[in-house]
């Protein structure tokens, strides 16, 4: 909406300020899950955030690229219009009843052959993008719909591997197509896509965390969530692209778009390669962006014998042998999500962030017999154990790291025990060897009872 106003401000036309407005809203997918991933950041509270963002967004996008082509059809009868969009609606509902229904049968049976899979998955998008060009819609719309039914089969990831290599030099020609559109570069081309960026790295953030604050996440989450997001979308271009094909507005339009896409897919990189240096230096200065759901006040008063920072990565497989041990816990994490969900099964759970001393300090951090940290960030188990020496507390502190880099400073640092999940994994899988050796029948009775569980979790939780 802001981005529309600017436009109308710099006297663009109405439909050029629509699609302007349209193309800034959305994000890249595809650069936010490559660098987040890159960090290995996807499974964070941010990450979690900026994804949800990104999918909503994409969804939506996915929407006016079916419903922008019959835009043109306006002058005709309502009536034709909506049977159009009717038609669109009913041969999705169809695509995802076949996807359900007869992929399941013909996936087992093409998967005895990875050349037949991965060939079928290509002539499956092809097909429908052409099948939703032909009815008069986009071939994105088409592409993106059977991308999201192939998702649904069991070989999603195969398939996505196997077409990764196709996907970045499909990529490739997509921007070299895209930067071909540049047909000239004018100063008030120029000018115009300054201000746009601006807006996008600065403006767009500043939004989504006004609204993550009203969510009540803490300042940290909101900031790295946000500035995750301070791109424009492929999608972006495409709609672009589609208005354009359209008629509905000039070559200006256009190489706006192409030009602010490049300015804040470069910057933004940087941004998010670099936003934990970015948030300590600005963390101070974004009190603002502070939600307002708090630990509860009387925790000073209050012992327990075990707390645990973090329940959505492992904590939820730790909380089952806290529970069996019999003693008092409590569990600390900064989704409010979480702390309502535990707070509705009777489980004593307080909102918070490890990094910040002012709440450790007023939490029985010094009073627990053993404290036991999930969270990877190096950072944030550094700051319990400067809160323990400080309290002068002998409570064992096991914390978590990803890289034995950081388990070795951890070790340093005074922490009891490091748990590094991948060794642990490792450690677990040998022993499984060790201990069932070639019995098939063995590795199916656990595999039956680690299905049950997985399965029973997927029902019952929605952090595991």
């Amino acid at each position: 909406m802001l981005g529309y106003f600017i436009a109308i401000a710099m006297n663009f036309s109405v439909i050029g300020s629509v699609y302007i407005g349209m193309a800034l809203a959305f994000s890249s997918t595809v650069v936010v899950v490559k660098i987040l991933s890159d960090k290995k950041e996807l499974d964070t509270l941010h990450g979690r955030i900026a994804l949800g963002i990104l999918i909503i967004q994409d969804i939506f996008a996915a929407i006016a690229l079916m419903i922008l082509p019959l835009t043109n059809n306006l002058g005709e009868a309502r009536e034709i219009v909506l049977k159009e969009f009717g038609i669109a609606i009913g041969l999705i509902f169809l695509v995802f009843l076949i996807s359900s229904f007869v992929f399941r049968r013909l996936m087992d049976y093409l998967a005895k052959n990875q050349e037949a899979l991965f060939l079928f998955g290509i002539a499956w998008a092809l097909a429908l993008a052409t099948l939703f060009n032909y009815l008069g819609f986009s071939l994105e719309i088409g592409a993106l719909i059977a991308g999201m039914s192939l998702a649904s089969s069991k070989y999603s990831l195969d398939l996505g591997g196997k077409m990764k290599p196709l996907r970045d030099f499909f990529i490739v020609l997509f921007f070299v197509f895209f930067g071909s559109q540049l047909t000239s570069i004018t100063p008030t081309l120029i000018r115009d896509a300054l201000i746009f960026s601006v807006f996008v790295m600065f403006g767009k953030p500043l939004i989504v965390m006004i609204i993550l604050t009203i969510f009540g996440y803490k300042k940290k989450t909101n900031f790295l969530a946000s500035i995750s997001l301070a791109q424009i979308s492929e999608f972006s271009l495409i709609l672009v692209l589609l208005g354009f094909s359209l008629g509905h507005f000039g070559a200006d339009v256009m190489n706006l778009a192409v030009l602010v896409t490049l300015i804040t897919i470069a910057a933004s990189t940087y941004l998010i390669n670099y936003s934990d240096i970015i948030s300590r230096k600005l963390l101070r200065f974004l009190d603002i962006f502070d939600g307002k759901i708090d630990y509860k006040e009387d925790m000073k008063e209050k012992t327990y014998d075990i707390i645990l920072f973090g329940y959505h990565r492992m904590g939820y497989k730790l909380l089952k042998s806290i529970k069996e041990l019999g003693e008092s816990f409590l569990v600390v994490d900064y989704n409010p999500q979480v702390v309502l969900a535990l707070n509705k099964q009777k489980i004593n759970a307080i909102y918070g962030d490890a990094e910040n001393k002012n709440f450790l300090y007023d939490i029985p951090l010094g009073k627990a017999k053993i404290i036991i940290s999930t969270i990877p960030e190096e950072s944030s188990n550094l700051t319990i154990l400067e809160v323990l020496k400080e309290s002068k507390s002998d409570a064992v502190f096991v914390s978590t790291a990803e890289q034995p880099r950081q388990a070795l400073d951890l070790y340093k640092a005074g922490a009891d025990y490091v748990l590094i999940p991948h060794h642990l994994g490792g450690w677990y899988a040998s022993e499984l060897i060790k201990k069932n050796r070639t019995s098939k029948e063995k590795y199916k009775d656990i595999g039956r009872e680690h299905f049950k569980e997985l399965n029973h979790a997927k029902k019952n939780s929605s952090f595991s």
